[in-house]
């Protein structure tokens, strides 16, 4: 009988314990260029939320933000072989400054900022925004959104596979939405109006943003239509999907 009241005891901390919300700080890195500079020095800078609950929740959290940023903050074919922030943003100000030494005429300074928040939690759900911008040469940088969604109960990142109870209904529904939004005829092609879809099939956006009001259809610039138009986006009500999401 003390076996089994102790085994019932550890099962009810446990279970208390996973409920527990998680909660987040946050935190800034920045690194600047070595080289002497005026004005536009090279400069990276990056504010994360970090995660913080039993220890493999919070990094499996940690661990996918970091890759998101990897994927953002670099230089090449390829993201740095970066096993912390500090050394991501050494390693871009080192490609610069390498260029730099490498041609002194070369005087056109590089950027990269991220800045993350977490804008939506539930029991069920978390979704980081990570708004960035890079300029690393070229006639003008880029910026965009990510969304980063969380299954609050695992830690682990969902894809949009994973968020709807049938995807390809959902893309239906979206596309019907998506036409009368941007007034395209639904005989015409989707790409009629000038839009850039991949063989002229609708698909969902890289990324889903979930807010208060609904869930925002957000295509990055590039992903469907010319960087002059700027990013597209589509705010679909709770009360027109919510029967198709597994969650919110």
């Amino acid at each position: 009988m003390k076996k089994l009241g102790l085994v019932l005891f550890l099962g009810i901390i446990l279970n208390g314990c996973s409920k527990e919300r998680i909660t987040f700080t946050y935190k800034t890195y920045e690194k600047k260029t070595t080289l002497p500079c005026e004005e536009g020095c090279t400069t990276t800078k990056v504010t994360i939320p970090i995660a913080h609950h039993s220890e493999i929740i919070a990094d499996s959290i940690n661990n996918k933000v970091f890759s998101v940023v990897k994927e953002i903050v670099y230089f090449g074919e390829k993201a740095y072989p970066s096993k912390d922030y500090n050394d991501l943003l050494a390693s871009f100000i080192n490609s610069y400054e390498e260029i730099s030494t490498d041609f002194p005429e070369y005087d056109m300074p590089w950027e990269a900022t991220i800045e993350g928040k977490v804008i939506y939690q539930t029991e069920n759900l978390i979704n980081i925004e990570m708004n960035h911008y890079s300029f690393t040469g070229g006639a003008h940088g880029y910026g965009g959104l990510r969304s980063i969604l969380i299954d609050a109960k695992t830690g682990k990142s969902i894809n949009n596979a994973h968020l709807f109870y049938d995807l390809k209904g959902f893309e239906q529904l979206a596309e019907q939405k998506f036409r009368k939004r941007f007034k395209i005829p639904s005989k015409d092609p989707i790409n009629s109006t000038g839009l850039w879809f991949k063989n002229e099939k609708f698909h969902l956006p890289n990324n889903l943003f979930y807010n208060k009001r609904g869930l925002l259809l957000y295509y990055n610039q590039y992903e469907i239509s010319s960087y002059a138009e700027g990013p597209i986006a589509l705010l679909l009500p709770y009360q027109e999907v919510e029967g198709w999401l597994k969650l919110k």
